[in-house]
């Protein structure tokens, strides 16, 4: 059966991130730039209220954890993320190995990016691994870790049925496997066909607002080079 929670998502910053209505609150998947608590905040508010159970972290890059921090400390929220990508997300960082086309060129105003922006260095509260489920935070969710994008990037499949699944794909312009970023490009193949198997019935990205098909995400292959 289909998840039957709301769903709300919204631009914060240079991407998307998704409030999931849990048992008695919610969860939230990525938590945007920095800077860009207070739209989230306000989400929350208009959505009726209920407690922020948990912040989950897709990824150790700026623009999903930037925010993170002053969420947890208005709302009590612990934030938790892949433990292959604790250390960058502590460190206030972004590691990026290599760049693909345009990702080429931005790899490289990315120190400028992180001069303005300054992204707090932000600790874990909770440290996940693969398989781990959210059912202490009153969700149906389980991780599953889909490396390629960074070392700790994971997916979170809800009810079986639901995925949210950071970068490893985009929306913007189509579904798409990531083209700009990596630090293993080879591991996104094997990362996508573990999401795959899944076989979920909507897949909401960290860039792109519009959720994809369960369709569209079977006729996905990972582009050579």
């Amino acid at each position: 059966m289909a998840f039957a929670g709301r769903i709300h998502s919204l631009h914060a910053g240079m991407g998307t991130v998704h409030l999931i209505e849990a048992e008695r609150g919610w969860v939230l998947v990525d938590a945007g730039s920095p800077g860009h608590a207070e739209p989230i905040l306000e989400a929350l508010r208009a959505l009726g209220g209920g407690a922020l159970r948990l912040i989950y972290i897709t990824h150790g890059h700026f623009d999903h954890y930037g925010s993170a921090r002053v969420l947890r400390k208005h709302t009590g929220a612990p934030i938790a993320i892949h433990e292959a990508d604790t250390a960058a997300m502590a460190a206030g960082k972004t590691p990026i190995r290599s760049g693909h086309g345009y990702g080429r060129v931005a790899r490289l105003f990315l120190p400028l990016v992180e001069w303005i922006l300054r992204p707090q260095p932000t600790e874990a509260d909770v440290v996940l691994a693969d398989g781990e489920r959210l059912d202490a935070y009153g969700l149906d969710a389980a991780v599953l870790h889909t490396p390629g994008h960074t070392p700790g990037s994971s997916s979170l499949i809800v009810a079986e049925k639901v995925a949210f699944v950071g970068d490893l794909l985009s929306t913007r312009g189509g579904l798409h496997v990531q083209d700009l970023y990596a630090t293993d490009w080879s591991g996104l193949a094997g990362s996508l066909a573990r999401l795959q198997a899944y076989a979920p019935e909507r897949i909401y990205p960290g860039h792109g607002r519009r959720p994809a098909s369960g369709a569209a995400l079977r006729a996905l292959a990972v582009p050579e080079g």
